[in-house]
């Protein structure tokens, strides 16, 4: 699975989704896009989830017809991260260290 994260996102997520295909808004160059075109580009670019910390999208976008799937980080402090690792390993188990996947350099320099 191919997903964004917009300039809001906690780099520190991508570890929790290693066997995806995760990559920043930045290192696409779409960091200054708007809403709006921000999701016509991850669509054109075959992304498959973008992840935002932007609790307004949903009243600033007509979500209906979009072939990305939006989730809205809330609460991304700490122990909300370690809580999100937690939940994904429940809900897609292949996120052990015994699969491999692939994250933008970017993502993994300290």
């Amino acid at each position: 699975m191919r997903i964004l994260f917009d300039h809001g996102t906690p780099r520190g997520i991508a570890r929790a989704l290693a066997d995806h295909t995760v990559i920043t808004a930045y290192a696409q160059g779409w960091d200054r896009l708007n809403n709006g075109a921000l999701l016509r580009a991850a669509e054109d670019a075959a992304i498959d989830v973008l992840l935002t910390t932007d609790q307004r999208i949903r009243y600033q976008q007509n979500l209906a017809n979009r072939q990305i799937a939006i989730v809205v980080l809330t609460g991304t402090a700490r122990p909300n991260i370690w809580r999100f690792n937690i939940f994904s390993r429940l809900i897609c188990p292949s996120t052990g260290p015994e699969f491999q996947g692939s994250v933008t350099p970017a993502l993994t320099a300290a």
